[in-house]
């Protein structure tokens, strides 16, 4: 995939719902995991290629893992992370 042309941030989340993603370029993304009734933030920047390949797939979508998230609803989980 070329991330050239791709607009950050991007949004994603599971299908699950359990865990949301702020893609904010092709190596960095932040993620807020829900465990239990609790929810944490969490920094990645993407060295190795497998995790490169991860961002990858989820700026695609090409899962049926990944979907789409609006602005509005990362903004809101945020509000609950706990760190």
């Amino acid at each position: 995939m070329d991330n050239k042309n791709t607009d950050f941030p991007q949004y994603r989340k599971l299908a699950n719902d359990l865990r949301f993603y702020k893609i904010n370029s092709a190596i960095d993304f932040e993620e807020l995991q829900t465990i239990g009734n609790k929810v944490y933030h969490f920094k990645f920047t993407a060295e190795q290629y497998p995790e490169k390949l991860r961002i990858m797939d989820m700026l695609e979508v090409s899962t049926e893992h990944y979907e789409i998230l609006s602005t509005e609803n990362w903004e809101t989980k945020l509000m609950t992370a706990g760190n």
